[in-house]
């Protein structure tokens, strides 16, 4: 791979990386796909994005909440346009995956097979080629249905779940689509190794529905146990006496959980709550939950009593679980994430460098970091035909057609 950035870089001598001998391919767009490759980047592999020529993935140009999704998603990849519609572009990409270990893709149902990359037509290729489709739905009645994070989080309940009664609400991010890349992930894993033992690949899948069932199952089990339908989560009846957010003196909020009798104890010995602490009331949390009507206030009077920093300190002191209520633009200086290995920083379409949060995992030994900033279109193109044998003459000639772009880092 060529160093698109020293930043993150494991030290000389360091070990290999854990998949630094696994070549991707893929195919994708948005987030449910990128997320997919990039896990398999950030973990070592050598990811080649093959992007649409000439525009490229859609998603650079998506506006709003959402144009920052490519920057987000697709770091430590290369990447090759191609114009898979053209007999000469699906030349190229059925090069690149004979000698590909993983394709991973996430087009509409059909889309694959119908531009000749489907995995019957790279399977007969490469047989040892691990195939990850990446869809709204499995097998059955809706595996032909076209799906999206939010379509499927009304669709499976998460947005019943999420939002007060009679007002369903969407989860804040775009958790299906990442939850259900990373599972792809996990059965592409799965199948490398099943490799290692029978020589060939295999056809796996994850799915948007399915991942919001898996989600949900929860509360499905809850209903199984309590013999009533759950009530979505704002209007749910409490398992703690005391687990919310709460206001505070400068007009902040904290959250609050105490879930353990020590929790209460400690609260009650800090804040001079004697009586409290001892009254027979609130000696275990099954009778704090009963007595929640006069429990929420006595605590919501501690916390309006000092200042959000304040609280949050004496939290940390008594061992309490808490939390500031954040936003988002508050984790690019969250002290904790910029500790150590916690952030990366990626350059963005707009020419913005930014801190990112790299994977949620550690692996002793390896720096799972950045090596690659964000491809622009077809920055690698040459480079990855050279190393497929095309010739100066073949390059120019598959450039000349519309076939392949190949895109300069500015």
């Amino acid at each position: 791979m060529s160093d698109g950035s020293s930043e993150g870089a494991e030290a000389t001598g360091a070990a290999p990386l854990p998949l630094v001998d696994v070549r991707v391919v893929e195919f994708t767009q948005t987030i449910m796909g990128p997320s997919a490759g990039m896990i398999l980047a950030d973990l070592g592999a050598e990811v080649v994005k093959v992007e649409p020529a000439p525009g490229g993935d859609r998603t650079r140009r998506m506006p709003g909440f959402a144009s920052g999704f490519y920057g987000a998603f697709n770091r430590n990849k290369r990447s090759l346009a191609l114009n898979l519609k053209d007999s000469a572009g699906r030349e190229v990409a059925h090069r690149l995956c004979a000698r590909a270990d993983v394709v991973v893709e996430n087009y509409a149902p059909g889309t694959m097979e119908r531009l000749g990359c489907g995995y019957a037509d790279l399977s007969a290729i490469n047989p040892r080629l691990v195939y990850c489709a990446l869809k709204g739905f499995l097998s059955g009645p809706y595996e032909n249905r076209h799906a999206l994070d939010e379509v499927v989080q009304f669709m499976g309940g998460l947005a019943y779940m999420t939002g007060p009664p009679g007002r369903p609400l969407r989860a804040g991010a775009s958790i299906v689509d990442i939850l259900g890349g990373t599972m792809g992930v996990v059965a592409v894993l799965a199948a490398l190794r099943e490799r290692e033992r029978t020589g060939r690949g295999t056809l796996v899948k994850s799915a948007l529905f399915e991942t919001t069932a898996f989600l949900m199952a929860q509360h499905m089990a809850g209903q199984v146990m309590t013999g009533k339908p759950v009530p979505p989560m704002p209007a749910r009846d409490n398992a703690w006496g005391i687990y919310e957010p709460f206001d505070t003196a400068d007009g902040g909020q904290v959250f609050i959980g105490m879930t353990s009798d020590n929790h209460w104890h400690r609260f009650c010995a800090r804040f001079g709550l004697l009586a409290e602490r001892d009254d027979p009331r609130y000696q275990s949390n099954e009778a704090r939950v009963a007595e929640r009507g006069t429990l929420v206030p006595l605590v919501a009077g501690v916390a309006r009593a000092h200042r959000t920093e304040e609280l949050l300190k004496i939290c940390e002191e008594i061992e309490i679980p808490f939390a500031p209520v954040a936003r988002g633009e508050d984790l690019f200086a969250d002290p904790h994430l910029n500790a150590g290995r916690g952030m990366a920083e990626v350059d963005f379409e707009n020419g913005k460098r930014a801190p990112m949060p790299r994977l949620p995992m550690e692996m002793a030994g390896h720096d799972l970091g950045l090596r690659l900033q964000p491809p622009v279109v077809g920055e690698h193109t040459h480079a990855l035909l050279v190393e497929l044998g095309y010739s100066t003459g073949e390059i120019e000639a598959l450039v000349a057609r519309g076939a392949v772009l190949p895109g300069v880092r500015p």
